[in-house]
């Protein structure tokens, strides 16, 4: 196990926004729901999956909604009621009450600068481990987008609480999409942005199911992007070659058209090349998370491959967190190999999101 002080947990954070893809929400976002846990010298304890109790009870907690409207003004409807204080901790303790057991890990739902927060900020501040695990590996915009999906452990019960302190157990549901559908209706008419705790599991059924060793990626890339900042270098590059990737493109945003719908952001990034790619042109399709990219108006990068973007300071950019002009250095990385089965593929492959082509590793694919 292996104990993380206030700067380790900030470039573990650095990390997942970069593996958010574009979403998981804002790294500044996470830093606040840690601000009580730095003021106070909290600190994370990480345990590697061995070094947890197979019979003891884990839970996943996670905030769902579109990632633009946390923080956001409320609309007068919802804007006169009472607000809580911590969402995420009441689901939490929810959860434990309807299972009649207390958790002894708290596990991330997915990499983003401030999902995995929510997971962080309850270690540290009930003082349990967090397990070196992640059914994502990344970010995703959808509920059944998980390897629990794949390995068929439900989602139920699960508890979800709107900031403004209604809570509500979901149980017996009919499967991951039924649930998907009825959460995000909630989180639609609540601001979209509600706390979520789910999949409470044994320990020893979430060993077998989840992408082992995702928060210690995330907290080797946040380390190099945070020194690569620091010492000036190519970020974009520094990564890509620390993690098996590769930089897809180097552009400034010509326009970014995007929309609020049904409680996701929908939209696209318009690159125009820079540098060795003068000339050239690069769009990025996200639903909250980049899925596809397209060079010169061919099919490039698809999902379950991770389409990340860098500012040029080398920070992790967030959708739709950027104007037009802002220069954006996209890079790929390896999806977990659990994304590229069959069902993985038919939950988070391109043709999920509507996208007529085949997912092929970007390794793989052959350009004109």
């Amino acid at each position: 196990m292996i104990t993380l002080e206030k700067q380790d947990m900030k470039d573990l954070l650095l990390g997942c926004t970069l593996l958010g893809t574009g979403g998981g929400g804002k790294l500044e976002h996470g830093l606040q729901i840690m601000k009580e846990d730095f003021e106070k010298g909290r600190t994370l304890k990480v345990a590697d999956l061995d070094e947890l109790p197979e019979d003891g009870y884990i839970t996943i907690p996670y905030g769902c909604g579109a990632p633009a409207a946390v923080g956001a003004p409320l609309p007068p409807e919802l804007d006169r009621l009472p607000k809580v204080e911590s969402s995420a901790v009441m689901a939490f303790h929810a959860l434990e009450k309807e299972i009649g057991h207390k958790f002894a890990a708290v596990s991330s739902s997915e990499m983003g600068g401030m999902n995995t927060a929510e997971a962080l900020h309850i270690a540290c501040l009930l003082d349990i481990p967090l397990a070196d695990g992640d059914p994502a590996g990344r970010a995703v915009p959808e509920l059944s987008q998980s390897t629990f999906y794949i390995k068929d452990l439900p989602s139920a019960p699960m508890a979800v609480v709107t900031k403004f302190g209604e809570v509500m157990i979901f149980r017996e549901m009919l499967d991951d999409l039924r649930i998907e559908t009825l959460v995000r209706a909630v989180a639609t008419v609540s601001g979209d942005d509600i706390s979520v705790s789910d999949h409470p599991m044994t320990i020893r059924q979430y060993k077998n199911a989840i992408i082992s060793g995702a928060i210690t990626y995330a907290l080797k890339i946040g380390r190099l992007l945070r020194k690569a900042g620091e010492e000036k270098q190519d970020a974009a590059s520094v990564i890509s070659d620390a993690c098996d990737g590769e930089v897809l493109f180097r552009g400034t945003v010509s326009a970014m058209p995007w929309e609020l719908r049904d409680g996701f952001q929908f939209g696209d990034i318009y690159l125009d090349g820079i540098k060795e790619y003068r000339g050239e042109s690069y769009r990025i399709t996200f639903k909250n998370e980049n899925i596809a990219s397209f060079r010169n108006g061919e099919p490039d990068v698809t999902v379950p491959d991770l389409i990340c973007m860098i500012d040029k300071n080398g920070n992790p950019m967030t959708t739709p967190d950027f104007e037009v002009g802002d220069e954006i250095n996209v890079i790929v990385l390896p999806a977990p190999e659990i994304w590229k089965c069959e069902k993985g593929l038919e939950v988070f492959g391109p043709r999920h999101f509507g996208i007529d082509v085949d997912y092929v590793p970007f390794r793989q694919r052959k350009r004109k």
